[in-house]
């Protein structure tokens, strides 16, 4: 059977950034070579295809969205039905890379239920972006999602993950969005050891990229940067 491929098509995390500031211009001829995106949001996506050059095409081209709204099942099916018939498809994310903290796993599982071909593409991933930069333990690493919004079950999930980085050497990652970084890191200031080493990075690839490693008594005597720009990632370590 001739199956279409899915591929799998990072695309930048800031705005600020032109997708071929931080993609391989290799991406280019396989973006270009496709009419149908499954996405998470079509208005953004329209606008990374157009600012990637396909501006005089987007009108037609396909977009079938698939976000946090869509359960596995039908709307699944249906998105990998084209495949099945031989038309590849490329899945983009909001930011950064697909099938990584992003409802795009869930294609990504179907076609490799169905034996499509899946391929990832280079692009940037804030969370190994955060990780590659942080000094923290690169060997063993776990990325953890949000925190609970409940403060008492938040600073549990702090101290749970602060006693894993201490007992099994593994580096805790968690992003968080940007109207509560500045209080997560405030609890996480509150709740973590004075020793304990945290992260945090933001603005990833952009222009004003922050990122930081110290241990919480350094954080504590520091001027705070401003945390309400785009969703930070934090390590514990």
């Amino acid at each position: 059977m001739n199956y279409g491929t899915l591929y799998l098509i990072p695309c930048p995390i800031s705005d600020e950034t032109t997708p071929w500031e931080v993609l391989p211009a290799s991406n280019r001829a396989i973006i270009e070579g496709l009419d149908y995106f499954i996405v998470e949001n079509t208005r953004t996506a329209r606008r990374f295809l157009s600012k990637a050059g396909l501006s005089g095409r987007i009108e037609g081209l396909e977009f079938r969205e698939l976000n946090e709204h869509t359960t596995a099942g039908v709307a699944i099916e249906e998105l990998v039905q084209p495949l099945l018939e031989g038309r590849s498809a490329g899945v983009i994310s909001e930011a950064g890379v697909p099938g990584v903290a992003d409802p795009g796993a869930l294609v990504v599982e179907a076609a490799h239920r169905k034996g499509i071909r899946v391929v990832p593409l280079v692009g940037p991933s804030s969370i190994i972006l955060a990780m590659m930069a942080s000094g923290l333990n690169g060997q063993s690493f776990a990325f953890n999602g949000y925190l609970p919004i409940k403060p008492p079950e938040r600073q549990r999930a702090i101290r749970r993950f602060e006693r894993r980085a201490h007992e099994e050497g593994q580096s805790q990652l968690f992003i968080e969005a940007p109207y509560r970084n500045r209080k997560l890191l405030d609890e996480l200031l509150q709740t973590l050891q004075p020793t304990t080493r945290l992260t945090v990075a933001m603005d990833l690839t952009a222009p004003g990229e922050w990122i930081r490693t110290c241990r919480v008594s350094e954080w504590r005597k520091m001027t705070l940067p401003d945390l309400q720009r785009r969703p930070a990632i934090f390590i514990i370590g």
